[in-house]
């Protein structure tokens, strides 16, 4: 499954809103630090990746197209 539609299903069903994919996730007011707990969960089972450390920092999770990335960063190093 493509990523940016992945996350983007999550959020909307979790949500009940769409995002574009620059959009600021944290600034909306929508999402907050506990929801992405919920995120990196979701992530973790989703792409099968380990997101921990540095990787936790809040700006990997600022937009879709961030989380995009760093799902391929981290599916990369996996490999």
């Amino acid at each position: 499954m493509n990523i940016a539609l992945g996350l983007q299903d999550f959020l909307v069903t979790r949500t009940k809103r769409s995002w574009e994919p620059e959009e600021d996730l944290f600034a909306s007011g929508v999402v907050s630090s506990l929801f992405a707990l919920e995120l990196v969960v979701y992530l973790e089972k989703a792409y099968g990746v380990e997101v921990e450390g540095e990787n936790l920092s809040i700006d990997n999770f600022r937009t879709i197209r961030r989380i995009e990335e760093l799902v391929r960063e981290l599916q990369a190093a996996a490999s």
